[in-house]
């Protein structure tokens, strides 16, 4: 843990006593949650656990989905124009909407075009007073590309912003329903610099959604309390705890005793015990996902394409998916999932063949095999309910063709920060869309400029694909931006940078008094959940 971390846990337990009383009523819901967050500050987090502790509690961004149709829809911003060349967008903003407080600040007004500007530029402008503060990583921000892109961005009043961009992009406007694209307070951000304390804007977050930051203590717990003024109506339930959790069984167990109401991404083998008791309910969701196994191209020997084919070839996908996955998933063949523009139906899938497989690694002189690592994942996803079994398997599969894989785990923070960096020989990982465009895969996870940002964990970069998709991203037609994503879908077959393993439907667990909490492309969602 960093030094940072501990202190933020430490200054943020300060604000309540420890003993505080946990009971479960009416009045609190308690969220079993996966892990701690990374950041309170979603421009500078990248993991699911840390946006469900920050972006989907405490902020709102300009825009959010239609939970069926996945398309845009008001939030902050209550309408939008675009120009004919599509080159500027004008939000107008909704009035009316309260910031938060807390013990260091108190907002003196409502949410404005101040507010979009501070939380745009600080991502943008590396000279920007608050771009370095808490090592200003802006991960997304630059995964998709919004640093070239937005030419200006500029406050036209109080309650109407303007986006210039350098070229057309189509994905542009679900962006800003995306988790980094939370809006933050600029006054408070003025207020905490001129104290010289910038980090409380992070460490202490001050937005406007449903529910404001009373305490955290890492690795335990995250108390918050409900907004009085929230602007999209009354939330029900006053508290909300995060009990941090995770192991999936510990989970479940305080699901059953009523230690907690919500549970996520129960393990399929749990679906049949979940299902038989009267008070809990188990809910399914579809989702737009892929699991896979990154092979780091930048190590020897996965940058020769014939070992990752050989590998891809190795591994019995099908296994998995019902060993693993019960009911809860398909076999991925694509970066792109299924339901998605852009996806090729037609695509072909490596068979599981260990002759080939042996045969591929001989052609590339490997024939007595070789060793590597293999990283597993410490959380549970729907596109991986079980990255250590998953592992297993898959270790088991590559033995039979001479490859020996030492399998490794880290903290989920250790984990994400590792592969990152480059650290990995293979690891398994996967990604739940931002914002159903067909970009936040295809060019977030294998786009040539994502290696550096580190969401590219095969740190693969083929100037071809990358050209398509980046050409796909220019297109405003549907079909030619699908005909472009296919010919870039045939290159990553052919160069084989993953194995896609998994498209897993998501699901979550509740005790059966609970209503209103819902799961959509935009995360969780608690402002309208009570406890009956």
């Amino acid at each position: 843990m960093s030094t940072g971390k501990t202190l933020l846990a430490l200054a943020l337990s300060a604000l309540l006593p420890a003993s505080a009383a946990w009971s479960a009523n009416n009045d609190t819901l308690i969220y079993c949650s996966e892990a701690s967050p990374e950041s309170f500050n979603p421009q500078i987090a990248s993991s699911g656990p840390s946006f469900v502790a920050s972006s989907q509690v405490l902020y709102n961004r300009l825009i959010n989905f239609d939970p069926v149709k996945n398309t845009p829809i008001p939030s902050l911003a209550t309408e939008w124009k675009i120009s004919p060349d599509g080159l500027t967008y004008t939000f107008t903003l909704r009035q009316g909407v309260k910031f938060n407080s807390n013990k260091f600040f108190k907002p003196t007004r409502d949410f404005n075009a101040d507010d979009v500007v501070f939380s745009v530029l600080r991502q943008k402008d590396a000279s920007h007073p608050y771009h370095n503060v808490s090592q200003g990583s802006y991960e997304y921000f630059h995964d998709v590309g919004l640093d070239s892109l937005i030419k200006e961005v500029k406050k036209i009043d109080d309650y109407h912003v303007q986006f210039v961009l350098n070229e057309p992009n189509a994905a542009f406007l679900a962006d800003w329903g995306m988790d980094f694209a939370s809006i933050l307070s600029a006054e408070y951000a003025d207020a905490m610099l001129k104290k010289g304390t910038p980090e409380n804007v992070d460490n202490w977050p001050i937005g406007t959604g449903p529910y404001a930051l009373q305490q955290y203590k890492v690795d335990s717990l995250i108390r918050y309390i409900a907004n009085p003024n929230y602007w999209d109506g009354e939330v029900p339930t006053k508290h909300l705890i995060f009990s941090i959790t995770p192991n999936v069984q510990t989970r479940l167990a305080k699901l059953q005793t009523n230690e907690c109401q919500i549970i996520p991404a129960p393990s399929p083998v749990q679906f049949e015990e979940i299902n038989k008791n009267k008070d809990l309910t188990l809910h399914k969701v579809d989702a737009l996902n892929v699991g896979y196994l990154a092979f780091n191209t930048e190590k020897k020997p996965f940058d020769n394409v014939l070992v990752r084919q050989a590998l891809n070839y190795a591994t019995d996908k099908q296994a998995i998916i019902k060993a693993v996955f019960l009911d809860s998933g398909t076999v991925a063949k694509s970066p792109i999932p299924p339901n998605m523009l852009g996806f090729d139906k037609n695509l072909k899938d490596y068979t599981y063949d260990p002759k080939k497989a042996k045969a591929l690694l001989k052609q590339a002189g490997l024939e007595k095999g070789f060793e590597a690592t293999l990283w597993s994942m410490p959380v549970q996803r729907p596109y991986n309910p079980n990255s250590r079994r998953i592992a297993e398997m898959i270790q088991s599969d590559w033995a039979k063709v001479g490859v020996k894989a030492k399998i490794v785990s880290y903290e989920w923070g250790e984990y994400l920060s590792g592969m990152r960096k480059g650290e990995h020989d293979t690891a398994l990982f996967g990604w739940m869309s931002d914002n159903g465009d067909p970009d936040n895969f295809a060019g977030t996870l294998l786009g040539c400029g994502s290696i550096k940002s580190g969401s590219n964990a095969a740190r693969w970069c083929n100037k071809e694909y990358d050209g398509l998709v980046k050409k796909a991203l220019l297109a405003s037609d549907p079909a030619k931006r699908a005909a472009l994503y296919g010919q870039a879908q045939e290159i990553y077959y052919q160069q084989a940078p993953w194995i896609a393993l998994a498209n897993g439907k998501t699901f979550y667990a509740t005790r059966s008094n609970v209503t209103g909490y819902s799961v959509s492309l935009m995360g969780s969602d608690f402002s309208k959940t009570k406890i009956n």
